[in-house]
């Protein structure tokens, strides 16, 4: 019980570190500046909604993909790690990663283009999901999803209350807290880069 707990709390953490939220709010603020309460509450809602499915999806057909293309288990945590790291990275030294990047959006619908990709569903938040549910079964499954729902309900809330949340937290107080997360990553990061080492290792011994 401690074990799924501790596996649980992990995934919720490496989720949260990679969306985070708090930065992601002062973004989708600047993105719906003009845009009415009902319209942002929509467009919150639409690139959650796209995200959680991409999410679930990626969680769900992880061990397809990987039987589909040949690919093992080692070679993802491996990639993963380096693009989270690589996400981290950047974060730890106040800046936004330009895989989650917002860009110049023009007419184009932003709750599925920046919002939902690549902000909220980049690369290492797919490599986060399909490296927690992959290594194991259903239960790992379960809980990565679960996860990643609780933390869409929070980034939602943190969304439709982003001018005070931007206003009282301020633009210093989002730095830190990107930074912060920056490190977190960081380190998640480097833990996959060394269980994925570890399993390539065994394999290549076994092998």
């Amino acid at each position: 019980m401690n074990d799924l707990f501790t596996h649980a709390l992990t995934v919720f953490l490496g989720f949260f570190a990679i969306m985070n939220p708090i930065a992601n709010t002062a973004v989708f603020v600047g993105l719906t500046t003009n845009v009415e309460q009902s319209s942002q509450k929509q467009i919150a809602f639409k690139a959650l909604m796209i995200s959680f499915f991409i999410v679930v999806a990626f969680a769900l057909l992880g061990k397809t993909i990987f039987h589909l293309f040949g690919i093992s288990l080692p070679a993802l945590k491996l990639t993963g790690g380096v693009l989270v790291f690589i996400i981290g990275y950047q974060m730890l030294h106040g800046d936004s990663s330009a895989m989650h990047q917002p860009q110049e959006h023009n007419n184009s619908d932003i709750s599925i283009s920046p919002l939902a990709v690549p902000l909220l569903a980049g690369p290492g938040t797919i490599a986060t999901a399909m490296n927690y549910s992959a290594s194991g079964g259903w239960m790992e499954i379960t809980v990565t999803i679960s996860a990643f729902a609780i933390l869409s309900l929070i980034t939602f809330i943190c969304f439709i209350f982003g001018q005070k949340m931007v206003g009282l937290i301020g633009k210093a107080g989002i730095t830190i807290v990107t930074r912060l997360m920056g490190l977190i990553l960081a380190v998640i990061g480097t833990q996959m880069l060394i269980d994925g080492s570890v399993s390539a290792i065994n394999t290549f011994k076994i092998g």
